[in-house]
């Protein structure tokens, strides 16, 4: 039996790897392999690029309907709840860009340090590091294992950086600080685990656009982040596509079906069920008459509905 060796990044900080790495960055090849079932554009370190088109739809879908979708696909460790906010209302939806902090260790800190600073004209200290690679449409998605006191990643300084280079929030399996100063950025919202007074002691980035564990979800570089006050889901690049169409189906279902239903057109069985040719007519008809909805057309609702995955 063969076994594939996969290196990570404790190695690669202590150049154990004779290969070029930047910061804590995965190999490009390796980030290929892992995320081969994408095929669109990628950002130049091999990270999926999702067209800033979709990610402007999924600003519309409900993230019940998408963690349904990818339920039924087999993909039941996408989402992770139990989040405090810095707003309610602001919901954050985006690419990751992902980073992996672990307990800190002098030598291994200092090693990290020293390339980045030295040799990578890296600044300030590394928890500062990811936010060097983000661009508009990004989500920061942070694991720090869980560290609440001494583990804020983020004050108000980086919250404003973060922004600024994004557009968007930030997903924290850690802490954050400065949450007066932070509600007063107009449009950015952060899911952490807690607010503390503490700055970042005792940690170091050993990750950067590497996989990471979220709670109970497996997160990639490049995933469509969908993180609302229910909790945060994270879509598989290559599976965005299919995830959205199918909510926005959904939306529109539940529309057309409310309106039938008002009106003793067709009854919840029949609007529940496989539809029928008539159903199907009813349907396109009914959203050339909402253009806010966008259009279908009726291979595009027979595809959907062949495979129900909502």
């Amino acid at each position: 039996m063969k076994i594939r060796l996969v290196v990570f990044l404790p190695l690669l900080a202590a150049g154990l790897v004779a290969r070029p790495a930047v910061a804590q960055t995965m190999p490009k090849d390796e980030l290929l392999f892992l995320t081969a079932q994408w095929k669109g554009e990628r950002f130049p370190d091999g990270r999926p690029k999702i067209p800033d088109a979709l990610v402007e739809r999924a600003k519309r879908i409900v993230i019940d309907d998408a963690w349904t979708v990818l339920k039924n696909l087999g993909y039941l460790n996408q989402y992770e709840g139990d989040w405090k906010l810095i707003h309610n209302d602001v919901p954050i939806t985006g690419r990751a860009v992902t980073a992996m902090f672990m307990p800190s260790r002098p030598d291994v800190e200092a090693a990290i340090k020293e390339r980045g600073i030295t040799k990578q004209g890296r600044k300030g200290n590394t928890n500062s590091w990811p936010i060097e690679t983000l661009t508009k449409g990004d989500v920061y998605v942070a694991d720090a294992f869980g560290k609440i006191g001494g583990g804020s990643i983020m004050g108000a300084t980086l919250g404003n950086s973060i922004f600024s280079k994004s557009g968007n929030g930030v997903v924290f399996n850690g802490a954050a600080r400065d949450l007066q100063e932070l509600q007063n950025i107009k449009g950015f919202n952060a899911f952490v685990r807690d607010f503390h007074p503490s700055f970042l002691e005792e940690m170091v980035l050993m990750g950067l656009n590497t996989p990471i564990r979220i709670g109970n979800a497996l997160v990639m570089p490049g995933d469509l982040v969908l993180a609302h006050r229910e909790g945060v889901l994270f879509v598989p690049a290559h599976l965005a596509e299919q995830v959205v169409a199918t909510c926005e189906f959904v939306i529109r279902k539940d529309q057309f079906g409310f309106e039938m239903v008002k009106t003793n057109r067709y009854s919840t069985g029949q609007i529940d069920d496989q539809w029928t040719d008539e159903i199907k007519t009813e349907f396109l008809k009914w959203l050339g008459r909402h253009p806010e909805l966008g259009t279908m057309t009726r291979a595009e609702l027979d595809a959907v509905m062949s495979k129900r995955t909502w």
